[in-house]
């Protein structure tokens, strides 16, 4: 069982309207806008999707916004880690019932938990549903929980359905470790956007973007080049994308992507789930005016600006 997702997975952003109820009209709009641009996969309620800040019901109706947005055009996987296993499993079973293609899971959080502990509720919930793919998520920064290769392979050995990974540690290492799993045929992908390229190079099949929310042209445009093997292409098309990250701050504040995915002619507003706070207009404009400058913002046909630099 394997998704053989390739390309640019992107964990959409979760939009709410002005009152901060879940916005299903924008987040339709923005899943056509990623998919007319070339994305290859949706990842709703991680990190960039403010997923654990989220109750469950609305995490449910998030994923279920999703799917039915995407009219499987692109495979979507949710996200469904949560603190416990209980709260794993029931978000997993809903996952597969509203015909997602995939979950993806990331450890439980804020206790620190033992290899064994983590084995046995990962292995827990692959068996409650051994039908459909499981991805697993490392993001050891977040999680207070990192998936070691040790734990991942032991894991692929017993659980034929845990299909693939997401590594956000920004191990160039540990990504080659995986690569290596079932033949290669682990479905394997990058999560931090500085390494695009040289997960490439390494032979990972697919990267989760967050900056690809609000610039998917350059991030597919540089995953294509990449997976082409144009290096001269690519490697300008990475300097082009870190500039972009700079500016944007990998979504360190999640209100500045939506207020750039509002200016970029998209319904939604650039309101955050508490405790988040809001940038400011003045500081988003700034921001806004800096990645202008780039000249890789598209223009209003559509088409990439690309930014004069040499190769």
């Amino acid at each position: 069982m394997n998704q053989n997702i390739e390309g640019v997975i992107v964990p959409i952003l979760t939009l709410f309207d002005e009152t901060g109820q879940l916005d299903a009209p924008a987040m339709t709009s923005l899943v056509d806008f990623l998919v007319e641009r070339g994305i290859s996969g949706l990842f709703p309620g991680g990190t960039t999707g403010e997923g654990l800040l989220l109750s469950t019901r609305e995490r449910q109706r998030l994923a279920e916004i999703t799917v039915e947005a995407a009219e499987a055009r692109v495979p979507v996987i949710v996200h469904t880690g949560a603190i416990t296993t209980a709260e794993t499993l029931a978000l997993t079973e809903h996952a597969r019932a509203i015909g997602a293609q995939a979950v993806a899971i990331v450890p439980p959080f804020y206790y620190h938990h033992s290899d064994e502990t983590l084995l046995q509720h990962f292995e827990q919930v692959a068996a409650a549903v051994p039908d459909f793919p499981v991805y697993l998520y490392n993001n050891p920064a977040v999680a207070n929980n990192s998936l070691s290769p040790a734990l991942v392979f032991n894991l692929v050995d017993r659980c034929s359905n845990i299909v693939g990974i997401k590594d956000s540690s920004g191990s160039i290492d540990y990504l080659a470790a995986m690569t290596s799993l079932r033949g290669g045929a682990f479905n394997t992908a990058s999560g931090s956007d500085g390494q695009i390229l040289a997960a490439q190079a390494i032979g990972c099949h697919a990267c989760v973007s967050g900056n690809a929310n609000v610039v998917p042209e350059l991030v597919v445009s540089l995953f294509d080049a990449a997976s082409a093997g144009d290096l001269i292409l690519a490697r300008r098309l990475q300097r082009q994308l870190n500039k972009v990250r700079r500016i944007v701050e990998d979504g360190a504040d999640l209100s500045l992507f939506k207020a750039i995915v509002v200016r970029r002619g998209l319904a939604g507003s650039s309101v955050v789930r508490a405790p988040l706070r809001e940038m400011s207009s003045s500081q988003i404009e700034n921001r806004w005016q800096a990645l202008s400058r780039l000249n890789l913002v598209p223009s209003p046909a559509g088409d990439l600006l690309s930014e004069k630099e040499a190769p």
